[in-house]
């Protein structure tokens, strides 16, 4: 059985698959709350470097016929979205006087 998430060009990024490969930004967002900012900062040194080549990689396909792989490394690079704002600017997992704010999507785009 193949436990891999993502292309082998991005076997790098593997450790952080099953953490930020999420189908929904809610989902990719309250990971992000949950996370320790030691822990995000992991993923968002070890991905950010390799966003271009992720987007690069993923337009060789038609969205419509990305495979599961390329679906999962889209995904992370959404997840880095969400990150890269706790830790480029609020420098913490909660947006900064935000207080009980909340966006609650009803419809996700695809994919």
């Amino acid at each position: 059985m193949n436990r891999t998430m993502l292309p082998a060009a991005f076997a790098d990024l593997e450790p952080f698959a099953r953490t930020w490969c999420l189908p929904v930004e809610s989902e990719r967002y309250k990971q992000r709350l949950g996370k320790s900012m030691a822990e995000m900062q992991a993923f968002y040194d070890a991905c950010f470097p390799r966003v271009d080549d992720a987007i690069t990689y993923c337009d060789k396909f038609p969205l419509e016929e990305l495979p599961d792989d390329a679906i999962h490394l889209l995904q992370m690079v959404y997840s880095l979205v969400i990150v890269a704002m706790a830790i480029e600017i609020f420098k913490q997992p909660k947006p900064v006087d935000s207080a009980d704010a909340e966006l609650e999507r009803v419809a996700e785009p695809w994919p």
